[in-house]
């Protein structure tokens, strides 16, 4: 009986020692981020909205995240798939990206996941890969959103409006001018000029438009899938009101389009959240293993007018500080 009770403990501790234990949780995490151009302020405030997730994360699970920013200076698909490649060598746990041409950067998408990396999308997607999820607007009723404001802003007028689109291979632009489209045919009194693409710049774009408006004065507004051209100064020495402006973002630059009355409606995109959702999705999976509620996580747009520009204005100053 005495020699049971001593024995009993030890084949207890025994017993214990062989149950399978659950791995301990990671303590640290390298996340990519891939965003299209640096030159685009969205993407900087991107960034932002990563490296503070990095640290509120950081401090709720006890972890460290680090963001490694991996993007071209201007839009470039085929560096973004570079890119991919050297952070996977690099040992990244998940990469976040906004794809300029899904069709050149899937197959690296899907290369990065079938070695062990979880992927998501943000602005822009990859539908046919295997990343994860995607975080963003949805594209379609973006653009429908884009020409209700115009269609609003121009009451009665009759006449033909213009489309302004960017780049021509970025899936989230086509969607977005799909639903402007769709849009426009509830609207018989307004007619398509045409769509109109250029590189994504300030400079391209802004030059496009007046070019367009100058052979097309009878242009009565334009509907802008991105604000690329109210990056620049271009645009403000036209006539308030004249021609009507609805685009999407809300950007320093492009509010004061909206205190000088030139432009009518900006539908902001949360910029500064696609970093931080998309790096919480990624510490979701990797850190707990919680998987995203949907395959979509929608953000909703933001309406910007000349009302509640001063107060929606005050948000760059946290999103376009200098994380560097």
């Amino acid at each position: 009986m005495h020699a049971a009770r001593v024995w009993f403990p030890v084949l207890v501790a025994i017993v214990l020692l062989l149950i399978p234990r659950p791995a301990a949780a990671q303590e640290d995490y390298r996340i990519g981020l891939i965003a299209k151009s640096q030159s685009n302020p969205v993407f900087q405030a991107a960034r932002v909205g990563a490296v503070d997730a990095a640290r509120d994360l950081g401090r709720k699970h006890g972890i460290r995240v680090e963001i490694d920013w991996r993007t071209p200076n201007d839009e470039d698909a085929q560096k973004q798939a570079d890119y991919i490649e050297q952070l996977v060598v690099a040992g990244v746990d998940g990469i976040a990206i906004s794809c300029s041409d899904a069709t050149k950067v899937t197959r690296s998408i899907d290369d990065a996941v079938g070695s062990g990396v979880v992927v998501v999308c943000f602005d822009s997607d990859a539908p046919r890969s295997k990343r994860m999820c995607f975080h963003g607007v949805d594209d379609l009723e973006c653009g429908r959103r884009v020409m209700q404001e115009l269609a609003d802003v121009l009451g009665e007028t009759r006449g033909r409006i213009a489309v302004l689109a960017g780049n021509q291979n970025a899936p989230n632009l086509q969607k977005r001018v799909r639903g402007v489209m769709e849009e426009l045919a509830k609207h018989p009194r307004l007619t398509l000029a045409d769509v109109y693409y250029h590189k994504e710049t300030a400079q391209d774009a802004a030059a496009r438009v007046e070019e367009v408006q100058t052979l097309n004065p009878d242009i009565v507004g334009w509907a802008m899938v991105g604000g690329w051209p109210l990056f620049s100064d271009a645009l403000l020495k036209w006539e308030p009101g004249k021609v009507k402006i609805v685009a999407v973002d809300a950007l320093p630059p492009q509010l004061k389009y909206l205190e000088k009355g030139v432009a009518d409606v900006l539908l902001a995109q949360d910029v500064y959240r696609w970093g931080y959702r998309s790096t919480e999705l990624l510490i979701d999976k990797l850190h707990e293993n919680r998987d995203p509620a949907s395959e979509k996580d929608i953000s909703e747009l933001i309406r910007v007018t000349r009302s509640n520009v001063s107060e929606f204005g005050r948000n760059w100053d946290k999103w376009l500080r200098d994380v560097d």
